[in-house]
């Protein structure tokens, strides 16, 4: 049986937490911010959890964590 290969375009925007749950970083937080808020680029700054109906998905492409 052949080794099950990482996607990497995955694994460079997707991470595993300890409790098993995948975590990313929010987009369009890295050039043109003048325009944006504080608020807005403040919450950008923050990594959330992805959504179930998503994660499954994730899982298959990231199968060694």
């Amino acid at each position: 049986m052949p080794k099950i290969k990482t996607n990497r375009a995955a694994a460079k925007r997707f991470r595993k937490t300890g409790t098993g749950k995948i975590v990313f970083h929010k987009s369009n937080a890295s050039h043109i911010l003048t325009k944006k808020t504080t608020k807005r680029k403040r919450s950008l700054r923050k990594s959330r959890i992805v959504d179930k109906t998503n994660a499954k998905a994730i899982r298959l492409m990231l199968p060694n964590g």
